[in-house]
């Protein structure tokens, strides 16, 4: 069974990448600009990113509207020099009111032009690594504008999703990590609440479940539906460092399988519906199938932070919630 396609939030680099080579015979090209710093209430994060044709092609945002004219000319500039160009900018109070933050800031702003200081095949190979679902960081010098990937370093940037400049206060560390996936096993009431809820997180959701009563368009519309047994979606999907595993049909026959899948895998998260005497069952079953303890209390189950939930609404909820603390290196 061939994987469903994935869905990125964010495809700048990638447009980025395409005006270039689409454009650098006619003598066209395209710059990529990112926020590399910010203070106070800035509009965009750190890491932010927006791709500028040299015709005036834009992509993505650094600001959400308050420097984006200004960071346009200065890419066209750089994209005619082929040097980068760091930019540093004061956002008033006025505007930044204007995109929904109550005071200004400051952001600091890298502009690159691609095939110039910020080498085509660099790009090239960052693009390849998204689309590989491969975590990297682009690591770049901000004074001399020389840029690398980085595959193996920065190990608590990409756990935190924490682009930014290092210690030294000229090396910049832009973190690229595959999107978030959420695996829903059971496309259950609870499913209904949860998956709504995980994209409004950032999570690109996948819902398995073999029955086709309840994997059906009309429960969930628009949504990315597996109608097959787990273990096989599973293995077509692969799991990884950045995928939450969620388990609701209180079946074995359905969750066991995805669970032993789960075990065997680098996801981040897993988590199993039922209550504290359906879990000890589930334990039992995972030792006998030859799972060690140690392996075993990766399971979150009973499912999600003990809020009191008390319906599917405020069950995703508690789900939502736990995943967030596990990511984040804060365990439940």
């Amino acid at each position: 069974m061939p994987a469903p396609e994935l869905q990125r939030f964010d495809n700048v680099p990638e447009t980025a990448l395409d005006w270039h080579q689409a454009g650098k015979e006619a003598g066209k090209g395209a710059a990529l600009a990112t926020v590399v710093e910010t203070w106070g209430s800035a509009p965009r994060r750190t890491g932010s990113q927006l791709a500028v044709a040299s015709d005036g092609r834009i992509e993505g945002s650094v600001s959400g509207g308050c420097v984006e004219g200004a960071v346009i000319l200065a890419a066209q500039e750089a994209i005619a020099s082929g040097r980068h160009q760091v930019l540093e900018f004061g956002v008033s109070d006025e505007d930044a009111f204007a995109v929904g933050l109550a005071c200004g800031g400051t952001i600091r702003i890298l502009v690159e032009p691609i095939g110039g200081t910020l080498a085509e095949d660099t790009l090239a190979a960052l693009v390849a690594a998204r689309a590989e679902r491969r975590a990297v960081s682009y690591v770049v010098d901000l004074d001399s504008g020389a840029g690398h990937l980085d595959v193996d370093g920065h190990t608590d940037r990409k756990r935190l999703d924490k682009s930014g400049v290092e210690a030294d206060g000229k090396t910049f560390v832009a973190v690229h990590n595959p999107p978030l996936r959420l695996i829903v096993v059971g496309a259950v009431h609870i499913a209904q609440a949860l998956v709504p809820m995980a994209r409004i997180a950032g999570y690109d959701p996948v819902i398995i479940d073999p029955r086709a009563a309840f994997a059906s368009a009309e429960r969930f519309p628009g949504e990315t539906l597996v109608e097959d047994w787990p273990d096989e979606a599973i293995a077509a999907l692969g799991l990884d460092g950045r995928t939450a595993v969620v388990l609701l049909t209180h079946d074995p026959k359905i969750d066991d399988p995805a669970l032993e899948a789960a075990l065997r895998s680098e996801c981040f998260y897993i988590g199993a519906l039922g209550s504290t005497r359906t879990h000890a069952k589930r334990i039992t079953r995972m030792q006998e199938a030859g799972f060690t303890e140690d392996t075993l209390q990766r399971i979150h189950g009973p499912i999600g932070l003990d809020i009191g939930a008390a319906g599917p609404a405020e069950i995703a909820v508690s789900i939502i919630a736990e995943m967030t603390a596990v990511l984040r290196g804060r365990r439940s």
